[in-house]
């Protein structure tokens, strides 16, 4: 049952773009973890630049850089 949740700065997608991005994301999750199309789950989430130190990498990338499998090439 693999999620794939990703953040990102936002960007003026067309539902129709952010559809057919969480395909391909999910498409790739299906290729690499021979997973079903109906167990893959994807959220795209836009935070603003301002929020996100507070809401992701505070949270989620600085807590957690022993175990990402791919590290950023920024700090905070």
């Amino acid at each position: 049952m693999p999620h794939v949740d990703i953040k990102f700065f936002p960007r003026d997608l067309t539902e129709e773009q952010r559809q057919a991005f969480a395909d391909d994301i999910a498409n790739v999750v299906m290729k690499h973890l021979d997973s079903k199309p109906t167990s893959v789950s994807v959220a795209l989430e836009q935070v603003q630049p301002d929020n996100w130190k507070a809401q992701v990498w505070d949270t989620e990338i600085a807590p957690n850089l022993d175990t990402l499998a791919k590290k950023p090439g920024y700090s905070m």
